[in-house]
């Protein structure tokens, strides 16, 4: 198994129920295996140090087949490498957000999807690309059945 960092392989950055699920491939090429030994390595794994608690990967690389399965963005840093949906078990997802935006460098943190006074609703997506770290902060929530993207991490 290729380790991406101390506590990251590259499995478990690519694995994907959709694609095992609809067949499809999610196999990252030389350039995306490289962004995400970065995300991993600036981000995740200084993550991970700090709480002392394995991350979850809900999802991390997806081939763009499996992207637009998931209806994701069409420009998404996912089909790069460059973005992973996390959580931690125990650790609310706000507190979780908030944290990654105070003390690293990135190029989006979304709040996904949270419920205020339900700590553990939606998840924390998170994306570094060195050539855009522009700190961006949003909080997703849905408002007429679709999705729309505030500015700062909304409580």
């Amino acid at each position: 198994m290729t380790q991406l960092t101390a506590n990251f392989s590259l499995h478990e950055l690519t694995k994907s129920e959709t694609a095992l699920r609809l067949d499809l491939p999610n196999e990252p090429g030389p350039t995306e295996i490289a962004n995400l030994t970065t995300l991993a390595g600036e981000v995740l794994q200084k993550v991970r140090d700090h709480y002392g608690k394995g991350v979850k990967v809900n999802s991390g690389f997806r081939h763009p087949d499996v992207n637009t399965k998931v209806g994701g963005s069409k420009t998404s840093d996912h089909c790069h490498g460059m973005a992973a949906d996390i959580e931690i078990p125990g650790v609310p997802n706000h507190e979780l957000a908030d944290y990654i935006a105070k003390n690293y460098k990135f190029t989006q943190v979304i709040l996904e999807f949270y419920t205020q006074g339900i700590p553990d609703s939606g998840w924390v997506h998170v994306s570094y690309d060195p050539k855009n770290l522009k700190c961006q902060t949003l909080t997703a929530v849905k408002q007429d059945g679709k999705t729309v993207y505030l500015p700062g991490l909304q409580a």
